[in-house]
């Protein structure tokens, strides 16, 4: 069995205490990871600590060198590197290869965005005190970053911190999720043989005490955490005055207008529903289809649904594999039979095997049964009628949390209502809320989160900026 070491400061150090990481699927150990302890967490933070202002002093050119590196780096293993995250994560193969190339693209990204670092002029003779007067804002980097990712994509978000740091010009540490951490320390090695300077970038997998010391110690400057809502907002109570970036989770509602192209639409809510059995942040969980269309849909999707299939996460023909863990299948399930307690129908799915549950479709649900009101996680949707558009935007908007939604509609007036009227951080139209690309700015509102994430909008709150005024008289 292969042993990881951690990655602290430009050095890869195998230590006393380790964690088996198995294929949620079969059970199958994977590998062995050493967990990093507060020691080489402060050989981290030293290390990070005196590559500071290297870091900040380089050229912008050398900048895009490295991210292009690493970006090559990513892309010359992504067969291997695809099967290390579909085996560690549970993630069929064909969304694992999918999330590498991601990777890689979210550091191409980064790359370019390093030669456009945020800076400004200002007109200062506004004013008569101004006369005479010019300013100038230059962005600096913040400090050192202290990253933690989820399992979900242990990959591309774990990037989605590392690349806009090593843009911004700044050191981070990054924490990978216990469950999933073989794919970020497999990116560490490919960073490690990069021009990147030795300890601007580590990985630690930790215990969570350990790990807690990213959130309170006050040599970081900036907190930016994927993960649930529990856990981000306690953390930034910890936090101290560092600045703190949360994405958190979400139960995304989806609204299929009358006027909607519903071949279209029953496709994406099919991919945005079940897609990694439902784990992921912008699931498209609730979904609202005018009465009018809504037996149509509803036979059409139940279909799609029903076909979909399950199997071995390296099975090039699987749509879905297992949950990540049996606990989590076991809460999907446990929710599902509350609301069907309480006068859910189940449409088709329903069941728990192992770490496996049935994608699931619910209908005759209400607002406060756990399936609508808190963030599933899981391969289930709830799919209900409406008869008027402003009422399934109230629905949507009925809810915590607020990070995506999905509009299908080919009328303009019903575009325009839902992006003025959505409280989300994004409105996606004639597609689900499960869509994203990677250099847009993605985030939440409500319990979703704070701040923005997108490779861009990373590396301006990454930064700091800094006003000269000159007398030019």
């Amino acid at each position: 069995m292969k042993v990881y070491p951690v990655y602290a400061g430009g050095r890869f150090i195998e230590t006393g205490q380790t964690l088996v990481v198995r294929n949620p699927y079969n059970g199958e150990p994977l590998a062995s990871v050493s967990l990093a302890s507060e020691k080489e967490l402060n050989l981290a933070i030293t290390e990070a600590q005196a590559v500071q202002e290297p870091m900040k002093q380089l050229p912008a050119y050398q900048r895009y060198n490295i991210l292009m590196e690493i970006c090559n780096g990513v892309l010359n293993d992504k067969t291997r590197l695809a099967e290390v995250l579909a085996s560690e994560a549970a993630k069929p193969i064909r969304l694992a290869m999918s999330e590498i190339d991601r990777a890689a693209e979210t550091f191409r990204v980064a790359a370019e965005e390093s030669k456009r670092l945020p800076k400004e002029y200002l007109s200062l003779d506004w004013t008569l005190a101004g006369q005479g007067k010019e300013g100038w804002v230059k962005y600096f980097p913040l400090g050192i970053v202290a990253g933690i990712s989820p399992f979900n994509f242990p990959m591309n978000l774990a990037v989605h911190k590392i690349a806009p740091a090593i843009a911004a010009g700044c050191p981070i540490i990054l924490k990978p999720s216990s469950s999933t951490p073989l794919s970020t320390l497999e990116l560490a090695g490919i960073v490690h043989n990069t021009t990147l300077p030795h300890g601007a970038l580590s990985v630690l997998p930790m215990d969570r005490v350990t790990g807690n010391l990213l959130v309170t110690d006050p040599r970081f400057k900036l907190l930016t955490f994927t993960g649930s809502p529990e856990v981000g907002w306690k953390m930034k109570q910890e936090a101290g005055k560092k600045k703190v970036v949360l994405e958190l989770g979400g139960n995304a509602g989806v609204i299929v207008s009358e006027s909607a192209n519903l071949p279209l639409a029953i496709d994406r809510c099919v991919m945005g529903g079940f897609s990694y059995s439902g784990q992921i942040c912008i699931h498209a969980q609730r979904i609202f289809v005018h009465e009018a269309v809504f037996e149509n849909f509803a036979q059409r999707f139940i279909e799609r649904v029903s076909a979909l299939r399950q199997g071995h996460p390296l099975d090039p023909e699987a749509d879905l594999s297992s949950m990540i863990d049996e606990e989590s299948a076991f809460r999907v399930e446990t929710w599902v039979n509350e609301a069907v307690d309480h006068g859910a129908k189940v449409l088709t799915g329903g069941r728990r095997i192992g770490n496996f549950y049935e994608p699931t479709v619910l209908t005759n649900t209400v607002s406060s049964m756990k399936v609508c009101a808190l963030e599933i996680f899981g391969p289930v949707v709830t799919l209900e009628p409406f008869s008027d558009f402003s009422k399934a935007v109230y629905e949507v908007n009925n809810s915590r949390f607020g990070l995506q939604a999905g509009v299908f509609s080919d009328r303009l007036s019903e575009m325009n209502y839902a992006f003025e009227y959505l409280d989300v951080g994004g409105v996606i139209i004639n597609d689900v809320p499960t869509f994203r690309v990677d250099h847009m700015p993605y985030g939440g509102v409500k319990d979703s989160g704070s701040g923005r994430e997108g490779v861009r909008y990373a590396i301006a709150g990454m930064m700091e900026p800094r006003l000269l005024v000159r007398n030019i008289r």
